[in-house]
């Protein structure tokens, strides 16, 4: 079982089924990743939480929906704490993972809201940029809540291979949009909040949670969010330049937001980064799936298509 998950190789092979637990619904994304080729998407649907998770898992095997042998899922904000910290420097780079998963586990025991000894850790280089000290993402979920999902997969029968997080399905799907040697800022919106991630040449740099949803920034009266929004980016973006100067950031994209094209023109007229809507039917092949050529079904499988972006 893998937790974390290396970064998506941009020429890699290889497919996977991404089963997502949304709040009132669970998307299932089927990806295959062809050499020199885009992403594609052999099949992606919704089903409504009927009953218990088990149920819902259960059903969604005996239709067949998740007959692949590779199957990822992922944790919600709020199960787990990703951490920036700094590189262990008594470690040679060449330390084995499992090693350096247990030094950087007692390094954030006071970070954490649970015991350290009782929680699935895993680790991410971010990789040397000028001088600055070499930072690690550190990841940590406690075993009360990454076990029950484990056993809720084995019990369903429908081989999970990973469990993943939504900052890094994010990365995935930023990796499609970048530009060669230039970094690239995303935000995208659901029923649960924003995310805003960074990141260069497929590497996680930055993230941040912003505690506004997909509707409310879309509602009648949402100027004020609006402008609460664009402080909490633009001070993550200043924070960035900081602490990466070396990076040059090209570009804002925001995931698909169905009604948000007001909230985008407000950002573009107010950010110094160029702004624009992601349209994720530029760098991914929807032949099989033409429905998520629409934004709003492309909203609802956001994290579902990243984190089916895997690459091992």
């Amino acid at each position: 079982m893998t937790f974390w998950q290396k970064k998506a190789g941009a020429n890699g092979a290889g497919g996977w089924t991404a089963v997502v637990f949304g709040t009132n619904r669970i998307a299932v994304a089927d990806l295959t990743r062809v050499r020199d080729a885009k992403p594609r998407v052999v099949a992606y649907d919704t089903f409504a939480r009927e009953g218990s998770e088990l149920e819902a898992l259960k059903r969604l095997k005996n239709a067949k929906r998740v007959a692949r042998n590779r199957s990822t899922t992922l944790l919600s904000h709020g199960q787990y704490q990703l951490l920036q910290v700094e590189a262990p420097g008594s470690l040679p780079e060449n330390t084995p993972r499992a090693e350096m998963r247990e030094a950087l586990r007692w390094r954030i025991k006071e970070m954490v809201d649970f015991p350290v000894e009782q929680a699935s850790i895993d680790v991410l280089n971010i990789p040397v940029q000028g001088a600055r000290t070499p930072q690690m993402w550190v990841v940590a979920a406690s075993h009360q809540i990454v076990r029950p999902r484990i056993e809720l997969f084995q019990e369903a029968q429908v081989p999970l291979t990973a469990v993943d997080i939504p900052e890094l399905a994010q990365r995935n799907l930023a990796g499609l949009f970048e530009e060669p040697n230039r970094g690239l800022a995303l935000v995208s919106f659901n029923e649960k909040g924003g995310l805003l991630t960074v990141s260069y040449q497929g590497e996680l740099y930055m993230t941040r949670h912003i505690d506004v949803s997909g509707p409310e920034l879309t509602g009648a009266d949402a100027g004020a969010l609006h402008e609460r929004v664009l402080l909490d980016i633009q001070r993550s973006l200043d924070s960035f330049d900081r602490n990466f100067s070396t990076i040059p950031l090209t570009r804002l994209l925001v995931g698909p937001l169905p009604g948000g094209e007001t909230f985008v023109q407000y950002l573009g007229s107010n950010l110094s980064l160029p702004v624009t809507a992601a349209n994720l039917a530029e760098v991914m092949d929807f032949a099989a799936t033409p429905r998520l050529t629409e934004t709003a079904v492309q909203a609802e499988a956001w994290l579902a298509l990243g984190a089916a972006l895997r690459d091992e």
